[in-house]
């Protein structure tokens, strides 16, 4: 095998560690900020050996068609250590920046959203419940203002058809038409 190809092999497996480093960090950081569920996290650790393993079995196959050897690991090993010893407290208070300007961004938007449609519902909502209750009590002025007008004209019809009514209410052939009727409602 060629010393160059072996140097680039080296250099690919560089990169793959540090790109290694810097997605385990990104990953700790948001775990540890959100508070993901124990499940979750098992199944994030997960998806991230298998991505792990794929980047790596990539980069091999593209340095040296897929050979291991020894400075493959060396490879992998150096690029975690520098990325570690140089990168590593840089990205963790950059992905911490980024998910704070994201939850202040979701934040801001959520006070947009609200102060723009929402506000404006709550007006319209209270102004349409007191437009309808302000109808309501004038109609119900009204009509007790004609209840009261024409009470000598309904007063007295009532007043003499309301014990004819009630004994003819409970006729016998009432009786038995309403009693037909709740069997047919059954049925």
């Amino acid at each position: 095998m060629n010393p160059a190809i072996q140097w680039m092999t080296l250099f690919y497996m560089m990169l793959a560690g540090t790109a290694m480093g810097l997605a385990y960090d990104s990953y700790r950081v948001l775990s540890l900020k959100l508070s993901f569920p124990k499940w979750l996290n098992a199944l994030l650790d997960l998806l991230y050996w298998l991505w792990a393993a794929l980047l790596v079995f990539r980069m091999l196959y593209a340095g040296n068609q897929g050979q291991l050897r020894f400075y493959v690991f060396v490879g992998l090993f150096l690029g975690v250590w520098i990325y570690f010893l140089i990168f590593s407290v840089t990205v963790r208070r950059f992905v911490v920046m980024l998910i704070q300007s994201v939850q202040y961004t979701c934040r801001l938007l959520w006070r947009v959203i609200e102060v723009l449609i929402g506000v404006p519902l709550r007006w319209l909502w209270r102004l349409i419940r007191g437009t309808l209750l302000l109808l309501g009590r004038i109609l119900l002025f009204i009509l007790k203002l004609l209840l009261r007008l024409t009470k000598p004209i309904w007063v007295f019809p009532v007043r003499w058809i309301s014990p004819h009514a009630s004994r003819l209410y409970h006729s016998a052939w009432i009786t038995r038409f309403t009693a037909w009727i709740h069997t047919k409602r059954k049925h």
